[in-house]
């Protein structure tokens, strides 16, 4: 008798314990939905600015209607005036208000002050709003494709809108109003008000005038070539900061179609990050430095900078002929230089150098110029380019590797190993967020330069960097001179693939220059894909970059 008198406070002891300490707080949650209902404050999203301040994505003060059809009393009245309001159709608004079984429903969502104005006129009990953001973005399709865009509740879904959506977002807040079983609001209760927290703010990298030169001169590419796309970027290449990226065809951030991903995908893609192609002679940066470094670090496999180089047009590996672009009319291509190479860039040099330093240590220079891994640039969706593995390569596949084919880059893998090169041998990871702050000025995060490994030495790099100004200024990059500046740079004229067969007369045109070349401060990458008309990179895509180094001068006064 005393074991079951026992065993039942003991049970009921552990029930309570249960009941009021672990099970207690959803208890309370339960009771508070019961005899309250709420009105969410949402946050306001953060904003994101460029480097100077300029606001590029923000959030305008909008309102949502609801109705709580408990608390409605004048059904006839509030329908009408409702479905006047928000042009909405009466008799199906009054079936919803009359048949739902939800104790508060949504009539309207992101309008204007105006509405709220209107329906200020009425006293219509049971119908509520409450303030919400709403997404803009005052330049539209600038930038378009790395800002992102957010859902219809106001989460990032791309771009840095995604990446950086907690910072961002915020905690909504609630205002609560005590009501009775039925949903009525309890008569001389004051609600209570739990406030917004403010989402974080970004700063950029991106300068806003950059950035306008960009998307002009792609849209300029787009209606002198009609090519299938046409992109840009231009980064500093000693600090990794992105100043600008433009992709063409673009869409407006103002007017995005979320119910359509097929156009979101090919509109909204970050082409730069996410996309692979074939660099063609823009690669050869690679293969010069690394001949160059180990020249200096005293290879004997590598070439002298004084070494004259066969003249054929033709290299045969394992059976594959290799040729060199050139028809070898008198006096073209003969008998030269590494230097000299670089200016025509001539296919079987560049052979000639990858078979002498050999798999392995080709190889080992494509680790560290990072080719086959992201950058770790702060954007969704970045690819790792298309690599073979070394195991798997022959000397015929490390030929064509070593002018930009049988390998497959992203945009930005080539930007960041080209100012690798140039920079002083610092592979640096490329970025775009400056700082993370709040709207009181507190710093959250502040991104510093940050360097992931060496390439090559300071002198290889300064060779390298005086080589590419002989390119612009005696060789096939000469449309991208400017009289008076130290431009450097390399030309790219790729073939395209189809089914695994070249496709004839489709190239993807590229570009890759920086100034001043013995201290570089900018370095643009232009990629014109299968432009109408178009011959080469040299005179597609290198006249476009010299419009961009050109307007840099001009608006910073450099």
């Amino acid at each position: 008798m005393i074991c079951a008198i026992t065993f039942i406070f003991l049970f009921v002891f552990i029930r309570l314990f249960y009941v009021q300490v672990i099970w207690g707080k959803d208890l309370q949650i339960k009771a508070l939905d019961q005899w309250t209902r709420n009105v969410p404050v949402l946050a306001k999203r953060g904003e994101i600015v460029d480097r100077n301040g300029v606001v590029l994505a923000t959030s305008k003060k909008t309102y949502t209607i609801f109705v709580r059809p408990r608390a409605v009393t004048k059904l006839d009245e509030t329908v009408a005036v409702l479905s006047e309001i928000f042009n909405l159709n009466e008799q199906e608004l009054k079936q919803k208000i009359t048949t739902t079984k939800v104790s508060e429903i949504k009539i309207a969502k992101h309008v204007g002050k105006e509405y709220i104005d209107k329906l200020s006129n009425y006293s219509l009990s049971g119908v509520y709003f409450a303030e919400d953001v709403t997404r803009y973005y005052p330049y539209d399709s600038l930038l378009a494709q790395v800002l992102g865009y957010t859902s219809a509740d106001g989460n990032g879904i791309s771009g840095l809108e995604y990446y950086y959506n907690t910072q961002l977002s915020g905690t909504n807040g609630e205002i609560l109003y005590e009501a009775d079983l039925t949903g009525v609001d309890i008569k001389n209760k004051a609600p209570s008000y739990v406030p917004a927290v403010n989402g974080l703010n970004l700063k950029l990298t991106i300068d806003y005038e950059v950035q306008q030169i960009l998307e002009a001169i792609t849209d300029e590419a787009m209606s002198e070539y009609t090519p299938k796309s046409a992109s840009a970027i231009v980064i500093n290449p000693q600090s990794g900061e992105v100043l600008g990226m433009a992709m063409k065809p673009s869409l407006n951030l103002n007017n995005v179609p979320l119910g359509d991903l097929e156009t979101l995908n090919k509109l909204g893609r970050i082409t730069l990050v996410a996309d692979c192609y074939e660099p063609g002679s823009t690669f050869k940066v690679l293969t010069a430095s690394a001949n160059v470094n180990e020249l200096l670090k005293g290879n004997k496999n590598a070439y002298s900078l004084e070494h004259v180089y066969s003249s054929s047009r033709y290299r045969y590996v394992e059976g594959s002929k290799i040729k060199c672009w050139s028809t070898h009319e008198k006096g073209k291509h003969a008998n030269e230089t590494l230097a000299d190479a670089l200016n025509n860039s001539c296919n079987p040099i560049f052979v000639d150098i990858a078979l002498a330093l050999g798999k392995d240590n080709f190889y080992s220079y494509l680790n560290s110029f990072g080719y086959g891994k992201v950058t770790g640039i702060d954007l969704p969706g970045e690819a790792q380019g298309m690599l073979l593995p070394k195991s798997a390569v022959l000397n015929a596949d490390l030929a064509r590797i070593s002018f930009g084919q049988a390998i497959a880059v992203t945009p930005i893998q080539l930007v960041t190993a080209t100012a690798s090169a140039i920079n002083g041998g610092k592979l640096i990871t490329p970025y775009l967020v400056k700082e993370v702050y709040s709207s009181g000025g507190t710093l959250s995060l502040k991104t510093e330069t940050k360097q992931t490994g060496t390439t090559v030495s300071a002198q290889t790099s300064k060779i390298i960097s005086s080589y590419l100004e002989g390119v612009v200024s005696n060789g096939s990059g000469k449309q991208a001179y400017i009289e008076g500046y130290k431009v450097g740079g390399k030309t790219g004229t790729a073939q395209k693939y189809q089914n695994g067969v070249i496709s004839q007369g489709k190239y993807v045109m590229s570009f890759i220059g920086f100034f001043p070349a013995d201290n570089p401060e900018y370095l643009c990458l232009v990629i014109v894909d299968e432009p109408v008309g178009g011959t080469y990179g040299s005179t597609v895509a290198a006249p476009l970059c010299k419009k961009v180094f050109e307007s840099i001068i001009k608006v910073k006064g450099l």
